[in-house]
């Protein structure tokens, strides 16, 4: 199964176009659903995907880490999906899928895989409110498959910020001071988990912020700024100071949003700053041939700020 990932390469020249490729993968079978959920994850995040080795149990482990496993000398963290997604299944997992995102790796138990699908980001939706709120509000974006069945994306950045202790959380604004500035950023991510850490973060500092779900809501917030700053014969940078972007989201990614934006002359002179989950070089250099001005992953608070300040703090 390690072979089962190609190259990185390959997967970013799909990014800039829009497309992607999903895992397609099962918890196994839900008593309550009575049937077995299809869920994808982007190859993007995933190292490696292998048949489930031993796991080391330990004490006082995070609700849904189960232990670790010992690849190549590195100890991985283990974390049960079917847990987070409130799921009973029928059968323990038997394979593990080796991730790596937001600067952590760890280990997700899944029932089986399947294949990896290449799709279109605006063959992805945003999931209705009945489905976003199952399975733990796990799921972030929705799309349907050729055989009928509904494939879910899960939010996995929220499984990890559920995984990390509260402890660390208390002290995350530590050293952080207000910018003391006149400045909106704009920003867009279908995370939950990412908009309430991105607000928090704005909020703290003192910019004002409007927030998108995904590339078209982002892209519609802006039009209709550009056209508000023109019936009030300002440029809009003096309206929008930066915008913020996730890189993978449903409809419309975040390589096209900056696309857009440089292409549109209204929009001179704001920068735009990639916020992903996604570090590896590729995307960062990606990011660079579609205009963006800057990269940070996520989630640090400190670096989210030390990237986005001398953007919105302009020398006298």
């Amino acid at each position: 199964m390690a072979n089962f990932i190609q190259s990185v390469d390959e997967r970013t020249q799909l990014a800039g176009a829009n497309r992607l490729e999903i895992l397609l993968f099962s918890l196994g079978y839900s008593e309550e659903n009575e049937r077995e959920e299809v869920f994808g994850i982007n190859v993007f995040k995933i190292r490696e995907v292998m048949n489930l080795p031993e796991i080391t149990r330990a004490p006082d482990m995070p609700p849904g880490v189960v232990g670790f496993v010992s690849l190549r000398g590195q100890m991985i963290p283990v974390v049960d999906l079917a847990h987070f997604c409130n799921m009973d299944i029928d059968k323990p997992p038997s394979v593990l899928i080796i991730t790596e995102y937001n600067k952590s790796i760890q280990g997700f138990l899944v029932n089986s895989v399947e294949q990896i699908l290449r799709m279109e980001w605006n063959d992805i939706k945003v999931p209705p409110p009945m489905l976003a709120h199952r399975l733990g509000g796990l799921v972030t974006a929705v799309s349907e498959l050729q055989d009928n069945r509904i494939v879910m994306i899960l939010d996995v950045e929220k499984v990890l910020a559920e995984t990390n202790t509260s402890e660390e959380d208390k002290h995350r604004f530590e050293g952080i001071d207000p910018l003391n500035v006149d400045a909106t950023v704009v920003y867009a991510d279908d995370s939950s988990v990412a908009r309430k850490q991105i607000e928090q973060t704005l909020d703290h500092i003192g910019v004002k912020h409007l927030g998108a779900k995904n590339g078209i809501e982002a892209w519609d917030k802006l039009q209709e700024l550009a056209t508000r700053a023109d019936k009030m014969n300002i440029p809009m940078h003096e309206m929008v100071s930066l915008i913020l972007t996730d890189i993978e989201m449903p409809g419309m990614d975040g390589y096209v949003l900056t696309r857009k934006v440089k292409d549109d002359t209204r929009f001179k002179g704001i920068p735009i700053i990639m916020h992903s989950s996604l570090s590896a070089d590729a995307n960062k250099n990606l990011g660079k041939t579609v205009g963006a001005d800057g990269y940070v992953a996520k989630f640090d608070p400190q670096e989210l700020v030390s990237t986005i300040k001398p953007y919105l703090v302009k020398e006298q």
